[in-house]
Order: structure tokens, then sequence, then C-alpha cells
């Protein structure tokens, strides 16, 4: 499963998101970018997005996935600063 395929999973399950995948092989990199996230705990949002993909990481698909979450205004403030 590449990259692609990842972004549009979790894009089509959690509607209100941008998704950024970055990585190869079993190894992915996300960046998921939503007003959802205000608020939430680290571990309330990596539950939101680990219920998508418990199936993928269970079956070997998905080795290892780092997440950064932002919410818009964040994220345009993190491309301002790191252009």
């Amino acid at each position: 499963m590449g990259p692609e395929q990842i972004k549009a999973l979790l894009e089509d399950k959690l509607t209100e998101t941008e998704v950024i995948v970055d990585g190869e092989g079993c190894n992915f990199q996300l960046v998921l970018v939503s007003d959802e996230f205000a608020g939430l705990s680290p571990v309330k949002k990596q539950q939101m997005v680990y219920t998508h993909l418990n199936h993928l990481i269970a079956d070997g698909t998905i080795h290892a996935v780092t997440m950064k979450f932002f919410t818009p205004a964040e994220w345009q403030q993190y491309l301002q600063q790191n252009g």
C-alpha cells in the first residue's frame, strides 16, 4: 500500500480532514489538518486515525506510523514559519 492509498482511505473516513502522507514500504508519516482536532488530547487524536488503520497494522501492511496534527490555523502558522 502506498501513500496515495492511505491518503484516500483516511480522507474517505475523516471527511473534514486534509491528509498528507509521506513514506514508502510499510513506514509512513502523516500530517492531518482539521478543525476536529481542536481541544482534543494527543491520544484522542491518534485514536481517531488508528481506528481506520488498525487492520492494516495488524496484517503487516503498515509497520510504523508517525502523526502530526494541526488545526487549519496551526497549519498555516507552521507553513509560514517553516516555509
